[in-house]
């Protein structure tokens, strides 16, 4: 879709990469951002989680996966990843979160 380069002395790219209206409440649906697949949450709530889409336990497909505003559960083993940092709750893994946010109806992920 587009990019736009943010700078800083990290080069973050912003990728938009779909519509807010995509993902229905409550569920995750798998982009491309910049080459790189995401997995994009809209929760009950309304906020947007972002993290790579592939389990890092066993590459389960982490959009079919349960969450809440706390947790994401992968759906292959049941691992649960913190939304906060990507840390798994029962240690040893953790996956890549990204910064996620509406612009005026678009997703919006930073890789």
């Amino acid at each position: 879709m587009s990019v736009t380069e943010l700078t800083g002395t990290v080069s973050v790219r912003a990728y938009t990469v779909g519509r807010v209206e995509d993902i229905p409440l409550g569920e995750g649906r798998a982009f491309v951002a910049g080459g790189v697949q995401v997995a994009v949450f809209r929760l009950r709530d309304g906020s947007l989680h972002a993290t790579q889409a592939a389990c890092p336990h066993a590459g389960g497909p982490l959009a079919d996966g349960q969450t809440d505003p706390r947790v994401l559960v992968c759906p292959l083993h049941l691992f649960a990843f913190s939304w906060s940092d990507g840390t798994a709750t029962g240690g040893g893994l953790r996956l890549r979160v990204y910064p996620v946010r509406d612009v005026a109806g678009n997703l919006v992920v930073d890789i």
